[in-house]
Parts: C-alpha cells; structure tokens; sequence
C-alpha cells in the first residue's frame, strides 16, 4: 500500500483502569472505523495488526491501534478479564468520536473483550484474531459463550495450528471463520510451510478486507 494513504497519530487517553494509547492510521476518506487492540503477552507490533494497519485505510477504513493500560504502564502481564473491559470502555469514545460506524476487534485476549462488550458499546461488527477458543491442552475450558454471545456481525480468523483452538474446534454459530493454513497463535507459518509469511498475512488482509465490504 502507499504510505501516503495513511496519517498516523497517537492520542493518549484516559480510562478507569489508567492511560491507554491508541495510534490512528487514517484513512483519507474513511467509512468506518476498525479499532483492535493487542493480546495478553504482546503489544501493536503484532505483525497482524500491523499488517492491517497497513492495508486497511487504502479501503476506505481508519485503524486505530488501541494499546490497554497496563501495556501503556509498561507491565508485563495483563490483568484480569474484567480489568481489560474497563480499559477497552473507557477509550471507546475515542474510537467512536469520527461518527463513524466502529468495528471493535482484537488479537485472542484482546478479541474476547470485544466480544465482550459488542452490543454495550455499539459496535457494528467484531473482528476476532486468534480467538482463544481455551488454553492450550485444555478444550473442555472453553470461551465459546463469549465468541456466541458477541450480538453483532463477528468474523473469527484463525491459525490452522493455533494451539488455543485449531478452525475445526470452533462451534457452529452465526460467525464466519477464515483459516490460516499452518499458522500458529501468532501466524506465523513454518518456513517448511507451502505458503511464507506474507501469503499468510494476505490471506488475513484480503479477508477482512472482504469480509468489511461485506458488512455494507
């Protein structure tokens, strides 16, 4: 994509559960708004979510990178599910404030909050990346009411070999899924893989890219 499509800003902002940050990566003539927010072992430099960042606002979509207080702190561990709803809450007026429709999203921790909070807050649609459908080696504790109750729109994309739910283990529901083949928590592919890393990454962008079309 053309990096001129993009504007990027960071705004601090404050929440019930400390400061967040949340870094804009503007459309020119944005439609909506895809906000997505990180896990609970690592930060935006995901290289999903970068890569959406990269490619979206050349869609018509602005991509605000949300980063949840106790990143922002600079902790190491992410606090308790609840905790999390907090922070997302309180920077959700942020997102919301182009008056666009906003499409909550976030990678495993971060997509079951906003499944969490789809119908409180408005959202037109959730985007759920690496879902953790339940801890790795333990399926019978498993998430599924959150990814079933999410009341909106909700496309999962998910690593073939993702060890906090492969694709087949996922319920039936009203929720569309796209696969990842080899990828794993991350997406990251083996480089014995028949596809590398970027094809990987395509297959992610050109889904959502699709699938937000979709949502009209």
């Amino acid at each position: 994509m053309d990096a001129i499509e993009t504007i990027e800003t960071i705004e601090t902002v404050e929440t019930d559960a400390g400061p967040a940050r949340v870094t804009w990566h503007r459309a020119k003539k944005p439609r909506l708004v895809l906000a997505v927010s990180h896990g609970a072992g690592g930060g935006i430099e995901a290289r999903d979510l970068q890569a959406l960042a990269a490619v979206l606002p050349g869609h018509g979509v602005s991509v605000a990178l949300v980063e949840q207080p106790w990143r922002v702190a600079g902790k190491k561990v992410a606090p308790a599910p609840k905790t999390l709803d907090v922070g997302w809450r309180g920077l959700w007026p942020t997102v919301a404030k182009p008056g666009l429709p906003v499409v909550a999203g976030g990678r495993s921790a971060g997509a079951r909050v906003a499944c969490r909070t789809a119908t409180e807050l408005g959202a037109t649609a959730v985007l759920a990346l690496s879902f953790p459908l339940h801890p790795p080696g333990r399926p019978e504790k498993s998430r599924a009411d959150e990814l079933l109750g999410a009341g909106v729109p909700t496309l999962v994309v998910q690593g073939g070999n993702d060890p906090f739910g492969k694709p087949a283990e996922f319920p039936n529901g009203s929720h569309e899924l796209i696969e990842v083949p080899y990828g794993d928590h991350g997406f990251a592919v083996p480089k014995r893989a028949p596809i590398d890393q970027d094809a990987a990454l395509g297959i992610i962008t050109e889904g959502v890219v699709r699938w937000i079309a979709s949502l009209g």
